[in-house]
């Protein structure tokens, strides 16, 4: 398993673009050393073409399994926050996590899954507030998103 960011060299720029060239084609297939061919599973092909769009891009990419435990450091890093706040989300119960003698650790899916949730309200409070706007008239022609609690 992959422990360290990935990223793409100035010079393999050119290899990456005809990887990703492919990709964009359809289903892909893996061919060994030795000639055999094996079609890549969707899910699979989906992740690789994900990966080379990143890479594509400048950024770096880190595999890691979702069972993978980390940190309260290594988890802040990842949202974006503070160890400390971290720390005070899992006493107030918002993700699981275990004790490892004193050490909290969490599961990288408990991690995703919280981010995700923490996306989806913060989606939601905008959308709604767009919306209350467009009721106030304080915008004259525009596209309010549909959906939400309010509606």
């Amino acid at each position: 398993m992959v422990h360290e960011a990935i990223s793409i060299q100035p010079q393999d720029n050119a290899n990456l673009r005809d990887v990703s060239r492919v990709l964009r084609r359809g289903t892909a297939k893996l061919v060994g050393p030795k000639g055999e061919h094996a079609t890549l599973p969707k899910p699979l092909y989906n992740l690789l073409k994900d990966i080379v769009k990143s890479l594509a891009e400048g950024r770096s990419v880190v595999l890691m399994p979702q069972e993978k435990q980390l940190t309260t450091q290594q988890a802040g890093e990842l949202l974006g926050m503070s160890r400390p706040y971290v720390v005070r989300l899992l006493d107030a119960g918002e993700m699981p996590y275990q004790l490892v003698g004193k050490h909290r650790r969490i599961s990288l899916r408990d991690v995703l899954a919280y981010a995700k949730r923490r996306s989806e309200a913060r989606r939601s409070a905008l959308d709604k507030m767009a919306r209350d706007a467009y009721k106030a008239g304080l915008y004259d022609d525009a596209t309010i998103p549909k959906g939400g609690r309010d509606e």
